[in-house]
């Protein structure tokens, strides 16, 4: 028998509540699987006594480990492994799946991609995961008609709500799964590769578009008895009008996104889902929560934070320390660019240009593609070195106050040390808090 199926307290749900009470209230989605990010978003959910939502992809994490390693119940214990070691409560860790269906397998037959889907979507459920995003909009290998063409809506909706029904079997059979998956349909459309230079502007989701999507993801739930489960879709995925370039951000215009706006605001059961909401402003992000786009996905904004305190980190090591015989420096970017070209399949395909153009944008861009590369071992060896030499011998306040203001304000008043885990944690809440202001209830 499965979990308990009274998912009437999930904060999901109850942010949604919120919503059709009119007021402004939103959750965001830490979209990474970096520790030091999810450690500093479990801090700020614990001085705000909020739960964090944390979610993997498909890419991520899946039943053959995916590009972290990780299965669904590795990637569950993960998180809780990091809660445990700052004692952040388990029982507020909210875990989804974003993106979970045949997009890992796309190059795969339908028949066959599909097949995996329905197993990882299991192991997602079956491992605690209770926000779950069905996307079957990628093209397999023998699907019919252009490949730059979109999927048939029908075939969208056929097979997502197909992927429900597996996520469904995988809640009844699981014996330790909190309550029953809420779901999100639908998908951005992203630009291939992001968004470009050139570009001035992101088409916004049409409201007719959306529409024609939640009907027909309705009635491919009912047509193979999942009613119970539409029930228990809260969100829908639209394009607002946001995203990124590796060095332009396309901001919200609430103008451009008010039909959507008061679409959802009319529909009693569901809320937005607003992906590659990063590098927003603070005020665009809270008017995105007013507009009913209640839940904001955020991951490279957040790595990015993390590069940028390792990089200052890497600076005050080198004025601090370089030329002393008793220590070796970390040659933290040294390693880096070395590891990206050595292994560029991660960025290659993203960064453009010349080859001083692919430099600045491997160490600089706002798409952040190091976050692939933190993981591997020579990396590891890198950060581990960093933090060790400012650890063992601190830099001088005057050096912290060049390289990181921020960070040097706080320790000057007493909220965090100066010691290179608390710099770096206190940089990535810094972009967690802007997230945490503009989702959590107001007075």
């Amino acid at each position: 028998m499965g979990g308990s199926k009274d998912y009437q307290n999930s904060p999901l749900l109850q942010m949604v509540r919120a919503q059709k009470q009119g007021k402004p209230v939103g959750m965001y989605s830490i979209c990474a699987a970096n520790r030091f990010v999810i450690e500093a978003c479990m801090l700020e959910a614990a001085k705000r006594e909020a739960p964090v939502l944390i979610e993997s992809t498909s890419n991520q994490v899946n039943q053959y480990g995916g590009y972290t390693g990780m299965k669904p119940a590795d990637f569950a214990a993960f998180a809780r492994g990091i809660a445990a070691g700052i004692g952040f409560p388990a029982e507020r860790i909210i875990l989804g799946g974003d993106h979970l269906g045949p997009n890992a397998w796309q190059h795969e037959p339908a028949a066959t991609a599909m097949a995996k889907a329905n197993v990882m979507i299991g192991e997602y459920v079956a491992a605690g995961f209770v926000k779950i995003h069905l996307d079957a909009s990628m093209r397999c290998a023998d699907d019919p008609g252009n490949i730059h063409t979109p999927l048939l809506e029908e075939t969208v909706a056929a097979r997502a709500a197909e992927l429900c029904r597996s996520a469904e079997e995988a809640f009844a059979r699981g014996a330790h799964v909190a309550h029953a998956p809420l779901y999100v349909i639908g998908t951005e459309v992203p630009i291939p590769g992001g968004a470009q230079e050139t570009e001035e502007t992101v088409p916004v989701t049409k409201v007719a578009d959306v529409e024609r999507t939640i009907g027909i993801s309705g009635d491919a739930f009912a047509g193979i008895k999942q009613q119970a489960a539409w029930e228990r879709v809260i969100a829908v995925v639209v394009q607002p009008g946001v995203e990124f370039g590796d060095s332009t951000v396309f901001g919200y215009q609430h103008a451009k996104a008010e039909a959507l706006s008061s679409f959802i605001h009319r529909h009693g059961q569901l809320v937005f889902e607003a992906h590659s909401t990063d590098y927003q402003l603070r005020e665009a992000l809270q008017e995105m929560v007013r507009d009913h786009f209640a839940v904001l996905k955020v991951g490279p904004w957040l790595t990015f934070a993390l590069r940028e305190a390792l990089f200052a980190l890497e600076a005050m090591e080198t004025e601090w320390l370089a030329g002393r015989g008793d220590i070796s420096l970390s040659r933290l970017w040294e390693t880096v660019e070395n590891v990206m070209l050595a292994h560029p399949a991660d960025w290659q395909k993203h960064y453009h240009g010349d080859e001083h153009d692919q430099a600045y944008a491997r160490k600089y861009s706002y798409s952040d593609r190091v976050r692939y590369y933190w993981s591997r071992p020579a990396l590891n060896a890198a950060v581990a070195k960093l933090i060790a030499n400012l650890t063992s011998r601190p830099a001088p306040l005057s050096l912290l106050s060049q390289f990181m203001p921020r960070q040097y304000r706080a320790v000057r008043e007493g909220e965090i040390s100066n010691l290179p885990l608390d710099l770096i944690r206190h940089k990535i809440r810094e972009v967690a808090g802007i997230y945490s202001e503009a989702t959590e209830p107001k007075p």
